[in-house]
């Protein structure tokens, strides 16, 4: 799947949080992907990242306003509101796990669940189709992304021009139609 990757620059800064069940299934997941496809990208495996050094530092360094993509009934809506105004780096934190391991994840790790949660309203059907989501809206970590990513784009927090946004998933329909091939 790597030969379908090409990494983006993007002006956000992304931190993959990935649950070690993910991280122990396959290099090839969305998580990985996503990592691999975005350039001011990092990955951190764990469960709770309250005494994450490299986590911490993210977090307390002046410079950055650091938010976790993760929806609830407080969460900025993208779709509606701008994350970012100042003129300081914007530090969007994705969790990469099952739905029920990243309600686990964020109960755990306190800096990150007392962080802004931004989330998203869409119209899309997850391509994940080998895999069962427990909600009609739920999408990839790298479905996620993408959703993000152009909605960063309107708000002209990005500018990553449309050509290079309709391949970001190239990996992903690459990695769904080889598993369906086995099925």
């Amino acid at each position: 799947m790597c030969a379908y990757i090409t990494p983006i620059e993007t002006n956000t800064r992304f931190v993959i949080l990935m649950h070690p069940k993910e991280f122990r299934k396959t290099n090839n997941g969305t998580g990985h992907f996503t990592n691999l496809s975005l350039k001011n990208c990092e990955l951190h495996v764990g469960i709770n990242f309250t005494n994450n050094d490299a986590i911490n530092a993210i977090l307390e360094d002046k410079n950055n306003n650091c938010f976790v993509l993760y929806p609830s009934k407080n969460s900025i809506n993208l779709n509606e509101e701008k994350i970012s105004e100042d003129k300081k780096q914007t530090v969007l934190f994705l969790i990469d796990s099952t739905w029920p391991c990243s309600r686990a994840m964020l109960k755990e790790s306190q800096n990150i669940d007392t962080l802004p949660k931004v989330s998203f309203t869409h119209t899309k059907s997850s391509a994940f189709t080998f895999k069962e989501q427990p909600q009609e809206y739920c999408l990839s970590t790298m479905e996620s992304t993408l959703c993000v990513l152009e909605l960063l784009n309107q708000h002209h927090i990005e500018h990553i021009s449309q050509s290079i946004l309709k391949d970001f998933l190239k990996p992903f329909h690459k990695m769904v139609a080889y598993q369906l091939s086995y099925t």
